[in-house]
Parts: structure tokens; C-alpha cells; sequence
């Protein structure tokens, strides 16, 4: 097959069904050719034996923050630190870019700052907030992936959290449009009132935080999304669920036939309320870490496939945004969009069986859940050439050298992870090889097929 650009040789191939040793041809930027043995040759071959070959990540949950406040990270490291975790997609999260996602102007805002920095494709969230319900249907039309709501306060000011009138309509449209709201389910209710008690008494310690944002908060949000979603008919995407007791209530109302995902993050399944105290600030999200008991029920209902996908929630910030004494006014958000993939390797500990879930949730299902699936997330024939080579023995360490975030800080930073990202190809043109990130933006604009 004298045509192929790119044969890649002898490579695990990781799919969502099994694992293969596979040749993979490479053409115009699509899979041409998959098969034990790919006779031929073409304009370049890379030997895979004993490395693996993952689709590449499709992260639905980044936080670029770009126009507006690309200090804190901004498209072009943001996308490149993608890329050197083995990611090929993002979807840009409405917030904390200012002015937020709410209405086409600031779309054309984003979509131009994208086009002209990423070094990877790109999707972009649209948001729900109060007042901007006559914009979701422009949005659509844009090719927003879907729209995200806040059922806490944000902490931003310029995206305010809807109430449940606001959720209510909003999935209304959304659904006509087709298209998945997703949502921050916290209760407002809940952690306003255990927050001002807290303050009320002096306690502002990383405990005090933890205190304020219970179990109990994300179970209750988390409800009365559920029964807006099934009220509506709207599809719902629940973002960084951190507890199992979250998990199974939204695949209970799955099998009642609510049209419902799940996504958790990296931190939750890697991090806890313990390594919160220790670290600190770096550690800081929301929903906040938990207990390693409650670790291990969302690894559980991760192998069992209860969780539909794994986004980063990358939300970073500048270092004097991570600094105040009193641990409520801390910035709360993980810099994690370089690691999904060799923190899933870590924690699985490697199994085919494991492999294969983690190439679901991190491509297939993502891709599938938000109408991609014709294109992106699995390696397979006519699918854009979108891979990841992985050493799974190569070992990793984390150390802000390495990071190639804006603000080079995460809380991993210190630990060795057992894989090490090689290279990382989107469409067939190499975009992480030899430790570096390229400088050339290849992103085009993801919209839902």
C-alpha cells in the first residue's frame, strides 16, 4: 500500500473491546489500513513492538480560559499540555473565559482564538444562565458541543448559577436542539448555608472547606437534575461526579430511562480529602476530594462501566490566586489536562481489561455521548488518525520542569507515573514527539454530527 503516509508496526492496539497487535496505516490524515501485517511500505514506519497505541484522548471538561483571563492558562498551553497527555480533543468549558460562552459574539470570540492557537481540535460548550435562554438556539447553530449550567455559585461573577426554573427551560430548548446540558450539581442551598456557618465561626482551615461541601450536597443536585432531565426529555451529562452514592443514582435513573452520563476526573480517583490537608491549595476543587473509601467506589464503578466518561476538569490559576490563609477564597480548581491518561494507567495497574475501559471512557464513549463517534475516539478504519504511542514500563516523573502548562504547578507534581506518553498524532501529523509539544496550531472546530 504504496499511498500510506505513516505505518505504524507491531503496536498494542487498544480498543474499547479488546486489545490487538496491529499495523496501522496512516493516509490523508484517516486510518487507511488496520491489520496484523500491512504489506507495503509508505513515506515513513515507526516501529511499535511492546508499546501501545491508545485513541486519543478526547478531554470534554478544560477550562482554557481564553479570551479574557488567558493568564490563568490560555489555548496554546493549554492545548499543548493536551497533547503531551496524549490528548487530541477539547472541549472548552463557557467559563472562566470573559465574557463567558453565553451568546454568539463571545462564541466568534473563542472560535477565533482557538483556530489560531490550538495545537489540537477543539469542541466549545455553550452556557446556561439565567437571561440567556434566546441565545441557545444561535449557539446551536454556531455548533456549540452542548450547554453547561451551574447549579452552585460558580465563583465567577459573570456566570451565575441557574435555579431550577431557569434549568427547566433551558433543557426544554435543549433538547428540541438536541443537544446534552451539562451541570455542576451542587446544592446551592447546601453549601451556602455550611459555608456561612463556617465563616460565621472564624474556621476557614482545609477541613472547614471540606466540611461545607458534603456528600450530601452533590446527592441532592445531582436528584434534581435527574428529574428536570427526565421531565424535559433532555439529555443529561453530569460533570465530575466524586462519589459512588453519585454514580449509582444516576445509573438507577438511567436504567428508568433517563438519558443521562457520568464523568468523573482524575483527582478523584487519584487524590483524597487526606491529600488535600497536605498539599494545600494546588489540591482545592469542587465537589472537593473525598474519603479513600469513596475512592474506591468510583474506581469500582469505573471497571463495572457505570461511569460513561473521564474529563480533567483542568481549571488552573495563576500562583497568587492560590495563596490566601483563609482556604474558602482560595482559586478551586486542579491543573491535571497533561496526566488523565498515565494517572488512569497508574491506578488501573494495567490490565487488558483495564486498558480497554480506559480507551472508552477517555475516547470511544466520550466521542459517542456527544455525536463524534463517525470520526474521533476509536482506532479503526476511515476514523481520523487521532493516537497516542504509550510506554506502559517507561515511568514518568512529575516535576514542574516538565509541565507545560502557563502556571507550571499540579498536585501530582512529585510523583513517578509508571507510563510515559511518546507521541501523540492528530490526523496523522505528529503533535507531541521527543518530549515537546509542536508550535504549529492544527485545531479545527469540532461540531456534533
Amino acid at each position: 500500500m504504496s499511498q500510506l503516509d505513516l505505518i505504524l508496526r507491531g503496536g498494542q492496539v487498544v480498543m474499547a473491546e479488546s486489545i490487538q497487535t496491529f499495523d496501522v496505516g496512516i493516509a490523508d490524515g484517516k486510518i487507511a489500513a488496520l491489520a496484523a501485517s500491512i504489506h507495503g511500505s509508505a513515506r515513513a514506519e515507526i516501529r511499535a513492538d511492546g508499546l501501545y497505541l491508545f485513541p486519543g484522548v478526547i478531554d470534554a471538561h478544560v477550562h482554557f480560559n481564553e479570551p479574557g483571563r488567558e493568564n490563568w492558562e490560555g489555548i496554546s498551553t493549554g492545548s499543548r499540555a493536551l497533547a503531551a497527555g496524549g490528548g487530541t480533543v477539547y472541549f472548552d468549558m463557557p467559563l472562566n473565559a470573559h465574557p463567558p460562552t453565553c451568546d454568539v459574539a463571545a462564541f466568534e470570540l473563542k472560535l477565533a482564538a482557538a483556530q489560531a492557537k490550538s495545537v489540537t481540535d477543539f469542541a466549545l460548550w455553550g452556557g446556561l444562565v439565567p437571561g440567556n435562554l434566546n441565545q441557545l438556539e444561535p449557539l446551536a447553530h454556531c455548533g456549540v458541543i452542548g450547554f453547561k449550567a451551574f447549579m452552585a455559585n460558580s465563583g465567577i461573577d459573570d456566570f451565575a448559577q441557574v435555579d431550577s426554573a431557569t434549568l427547566r427551560a433551558g433543557m426544554q430548548r435543549a433538547a428540541a436542539l438536541r443537544l446534552p446540558v451539562a451541570v455542576h450539581a451542587e446544592s446551592e442551598l447546601i453549601t451556602r448555608q455550611l459555608t456561612l456557618e463556617k465563616l460565621a465561626a472564624g474556621k476557614t482551615t482545609v477541613k472547614d472547606y471540606l466540611a461545607s461541601r458534603p456528600i450530601q450536597a452533590e446527592l441532592e443536585a445531582i436528584r434534581c437534575a435527574l428529574d428536570l432531565a427526565g421531565e424535559t426529555q433532555c439529555a443529561l451529562h453530569v460533570v465530575h461526579v466524586s462519589s459512588g452514592a453519585g454514580v449509582d443514582l444516576i445509573a438507577a435513573a438511567r436504567q428508568q430511562g433517563v438519558n443521562v452520563t457520568c464523568e468523573t476526573c482524575p483527582h478523584y480517583l487519584t487524590l483524597t480529602d487526606q491529600d488535600m490537608e497536605q498539599i494545600g491549595p494546588l489540591a482545592k476543587c469542587a465537589p472537593p476530594l473525598r474519603p479513600a473509601t469513596v475512592v474506591a467506589e468510583l474506581w469500582q464503578r469505573l471497571a463495572d462501566g457505570r461511569i460513561d466518561t473521564v474529563g480533567s476538569d483542568h481549571s488552573p490559576a495563576p500562583a497568587e490566586m492560590k495563596t490566601s490563609p483563609n482556604f474558602f477564597k482560595v482559586w478551586g480548581g486542579i491543573s491535571g489536562v497533561q496526566h488523565t491518561l498515565p494517572l488512569l494507567i497508574d491506578g488501573t495497574q494495567a490490565s487488558v481489561s483495564a486498558l480497554s475501559r480506559i480507551a472508552a471512557v477517555t475516547a470511544e464513549q466520550v466521542a459517542r455521548r456527544f455525536r463524534l463517534a463517525t470520526t474521533k475516539g476509536r482506532i479503526a478504519v476511515g476514523h481520523d488518525a487521532d493516537l497516542v504511542l504509550v510506554d506502559l514500563t517507561a515511568g514518568t516523573p512529575v516535576h514542574a520542569a516538565g509541565l507545560f502548562y502557563r502556571h507550571p504547578h499540579t498536585p501530582y507534581q512529585g510523583r513517578t507515573l509508571q507510563s510515559r506518553v511518546l507521541r501523540t498524532w492528530l490526523r496523522g501529523q505528529a503533535i507531541y514527539q521527543d518530549g515537546r509539544p509542536t508550535n504549529q496550531a492544527h485545531g479545527r472546530l469540532l461540531k456534533p454530527l
